[in-house]
């Protein structure tokens, strides 16, 4: 309620200021005072306090026209430092650009963050099919091409605690049969490539492999999304699959 509640009785000033932070998202970029303090359940008065200083500090700012907040420069500048995908990124972007010169392709790179895919880079094709995915962006692990890697490398604990709470279907085509998405994550596991059709939207193919690190462990995948018809994205696979290798080696593993 926009009065505030009394969830918030002994809590911290830093995880008022994360609930904040959180309330934005790709769905909410920008939000008033009454829609912060409704989604947080913090007081108007303390909202307007805390987002104040966050303005003062740079992780806020007001929006166009004064008329509520986003998200500030200064969140991106730190999110940048990550050191989980500083270095990925960085080595990855030479080739993610020469893959989507090569086929005029959205080009994407994502990490497993919890139960979601989350895309660290991407690189729109010219004249390529809208996707619903952006960096900094978060999609279902099991819909998406890059997903279905990441998947198919994470714990067998991981698999089943998705299957447990449920999988949801987007379209006609998302595999959310547990029998059938285990075969499909065997295959992309044995093949080094994972595709996902019409799965995450209608008119969209995609076609990923894994980025490996150092020490042998899948660390992202590199994908590629085209439009349904304007290629067989089992084409693709070996392009997207040298990209990934290229990646690996550039990041210090050596296959064996």
């Amino acid at each position: 309620m926009a009065g505030g509640s009394t969830q918030w009785r002994g809590r911290s000033v830093i995880s008022k200021v994360v609930s904040l932070l959180d309330a934005f998202g790709p769905e909410a970029p920008e939000l008033s005072l009454g829609e912060l303090a409704r989604i947080t359940g913090l007081p108007v008065s303390t909202t307007y306090r805390l987002a104040s200083e966050l303005v003062d500090w740079g992780g806020l700012e007001r929006a166009p026209g004064g008329s509520g907040y986003c998200i500030g420069i200064r969140l991106w500048e730190l999110g940048a430092l990550a050191p989980r995908t500083a270095e990925l990124r960085e080595v990855a972007l030479p080739y993610m650009q020469d893959l989507g010169a090569a086929t005029r392709e959205n080009v994407h790179l994502a990490v497993r963050d919890g139960h979601e895919a989350l895309y660290v880079d991407t690189i729109a094709g010219r004249a390529a099919v809208p996707t619903r995915s952006r960096r900094g962006g978060r999609l279902p692990l099991h819909a998406t091409g890059v997903g279905k890697v990441l998947l198919a490398h994470a714990p067998d604990a991981l698999l089943q605690e998705l299957l447990d709470t449920g999988l949801q279907r987007f379209t006609p085509h998302t595999i959310i049969e547990p029998a059938r998405l285990r075969r499909t994550l065997a295959e992309a596991r044995r093949t080094g490539v994972a595709c996902a059709r019409e799965e995450m939207s209608l008119g969209s193919r995609s076609v990923a492999s894994p980025v490996t690190g150092p020490g042998g462990e899948v660390v992202a995948a590199l994908g590629l999304v085209v439009r349904t018809g304007k290629g067989d994205v089992r084409r693709l696979g070996p392009a997207v699959r040298t990209a990934a290798l290229s990646i690996s080696r550039s990041l210090g593993f050596r296959a064996r």
